[in-house]
């Protein structure tokens, strides 16, 4: 099997957003993209699925040395071998792949954070990276959309905590910042149950406002210039935004049933989504200069 039919084989196995925000790419951005998908899938099946932290912790750092030898010699993993061809043609940095690995290694050490402010460290390895990353791909003139990636980052991780804040619980990990519980007083029994309450509510609405904010700050920065080549970000924030609207509308039954969107209207979002962006583009290059 080649290298990037294995990549795609690890993207088929995950019903993930992703695909649909795939669409709208050019061949070598789509190799680019689904490798560095494959790699996300990689190394989070390493915490997810070792129960030895010793034997996780050693296959992370297997990863790091995989990622080094994509850089400065020859990786033998297939993921590795394509993230290879994709750097030859995008700007991505090594780091940011090495920062990835240190948030799916705080998951081997961390069942639960103190604040926000440590949270954020970890929302912003796991997901604000891969925004990095991902915005190298696309294409970008601004600076200020590397603000906008990181926030965006930060947004869809705070959401897909919210939307799976019962079955983190039930593996023993709380993405709910500790002080936040306090002060909503919440317990952690109280999120392993099947049912909400007024506290829980509370908590819940707090953590969506969050992710709502990190969203605006992120569109907030992204030049208009920049908005038609991130088009494929554009329609993951807004699948993603989608599912929060969703979880709120409904009045967050998350700890009642994992809230999804139906692929539909994933795939209408992705369409409809495409389709402003490229009428937006219109008008720019149409737009009288002074």
């Amino acid at each position: 099997m080649k290298p990037d039919e294995y990549c795609q084989g690890k993207t088929q196995q995950s019903s993930s957003s992703f695909y649909y925000s795939f669409l709208f790419l050019n061949d070598t951005q789509r190799q680019a993209m689904t490798a560095l998908y494959a790699y996300c899938r990689e190394v989070d099946d390493v915490v997810d699925e070792c129960t030895d932290q010793s034997v996780a912790g050693n296959k992370l750092n297997w990863w790091r040395e995989e990622i080094h030898s994509i850089y400065h010699g020859t990786p033998n993993h297939p993921v590795a071998i394509a993230l290879k061809t994709a750097i030859n043609h995008y700007p991505m940095q090594e780091k940011h792949f090495m920062e990835l690995i240190a948030g799916m290694e705080m998951d081997l050490h961390t069942n639960q954070y103190a604040s926000f402010n440590e949270l954020s460290l970890y929302c912003y390895r796991v997901a604000s990276v891969v925004g990095l990353l991902t915005i190298e791909i696309l294409g970008y003139s601004d600076i200020n959309t590397r603000d906008y990636a990181k926030n965006l980052g930060l947004s869809l991780q705070l959401i897909n905590i919210l939307r799976d804040i019962k079955e983190d619980a039930q593996r023993g990990r709380i993405y709910i910042p500790q002080d936040e519980l306090v002060k909503f007083k919440v317990t952690k029994d109280m999120l392993l149950s099947n049912k909400n309450n007024a506290q829980t509510k509370a908590l819940f609405s707090f953590q969506a406002k969050r992710a709502e904010d990190y969203y605006e700050q992120a569109f907030a920065a992204l030049a208009p210039g920049d908005r038609y080549a991130q088009r494929t970000g554009i329609i993951m924030a807004e699948i993603y935004h989608a599912l929060l609207n969703k979880i709120q509308t409904q009045n967050f039954p998350v700890l009642e049933k994992r809230v999804s969107l139906a692929k539909l209207k994933k795939l209408w979002i992705a369409w409809s989504t495409a389709r402003r962006e490229y009428r937006f583009s219109q008008k720019l290059t149409q737009a009288p200069t002074k």
